[in-house]
């Protein structure tokens, strides 16, 4: 469109014309601008602090639902597959081994449900303003840290209760969960755009999650894959982020550096093709919503 300006007092031609193109945007200039991120970042911080306060609130555990659901799942895991099956814990306290694997995947599952339905769960808010709406799913992660820490303390809690003591290779911790972010958003953000459109994807994420619990060691070693799978199997990026968890916390003697780093690449390949799936639906979830 073009613009007139008025001419400058005194007299005098009048400067030309100036030209504004309107045209949308493309590839990551929404989800991934730094400026436009940082345009919105009180916003972003207050659904990350609404998302802590909602998740736990009028329950009457309140956060030690943190505590309770892996060491939950940990009881019921060494009861049945490490005494009733006597599956492999490669050396380890069974409840030990099973834990530590237990804390990621409890994050990363809980990132999943309720990620999936962020978008859907504020349509009020997504369908009235604009903000950058990778803001919902990233607010949910960015909550989970909170839980994460939480069932963090307890596992080195439980890992010195046992005559334990970390070894320097706690200090990869902050990678792995780096690696568990990633592939988390990844996947959350194309899972919540999905589910705008298609409100069935909200009983396939369920099934989908226990499926994923099974193709991950947590209820087993790694070790019992025989190569070249394992290291296939490592496409999974949890794969590479619970055996690293177990050696980084209970300090067993291979550093599964294949794996992490077969799991790295996995993840960052789904933080990419999730962020381009939900950059390339973003503008129309008005419209569903």
């Amino acid at each position: 469109m073009t613009t007139e300006t008025l001419s400058p007092p005194g007299g005098g031609a009048p400067p030309a014309p100036e030209t504004l193109r309107l045209k949308p945007t493309s590839g990551f200039s929404r989800v991934l601008s730094p400026r436009e991120l940082w345009r919105y970042r009180d916003l972003a911080f207050q659904i990350a602090a609404r998302d802590v306060t909602v998740r736990y609130r009028q329950t009457a555990l309140g956060a030690a639902w943190a505590i309770l659901q892996p060491v939950g799942f940990m009881v019921v895991f060494s009861l049945f597959f490490g005494r009733v099956a006597g599956v492999s814990s490669d050396g380890l306290p069974y409840a030990l081994f099973s834990l530590a694997a237990l804390v990621p995947w409890t994050y990363f599952a809980n990132t999943l449900l309720l990620g999936s339905e962020s978008l859907v769960a504020n349509s009020a808010l997504v369908a009235k303003i604009y903000f950058p709406r990778i803001f919902m799913p990233a607010g949910i992660l960015a909550a989970g840290f909170v839980d994460l820490s939480v069932s963090l303390t307890i596992l080195f809690a439980i890992v010195l209760i046992y005559g334990l003591v970390p070894t320097a290779a706690v200090l990869v911790l902050p990678v792995l969960v780096l690696i568990m972010v990633a592939a988390g958003l990844g996947v959350t953000a194309a899972l919540s755009a999905l589910n705008v459109r298609y409100r069935d994807v909200r009983y396939v994420i369920p099934f989908a999650i226990q499926m994923w619990l099974f193709a991950t060691p947590v209820a087993y070693p790694s070790s019992l894959i025989d190569e070249p799978w394992r290291t296939l199997s490592a496409i999974n990026p949890m794969v590479g982020v619970v055996e690293g968890f177990r050696w980084a916390t209970l300090g067993t003697a291979d550093a599964p550096l294949g794996l992490i780093g077969v799991s790295a690449a996995s993840a960052l390949i789904l933080l990419v093709a999730g962020l381009a799936y939900f950059d390339r639906v973003e503008r129309s979830f008005a419209d569903y919503i």
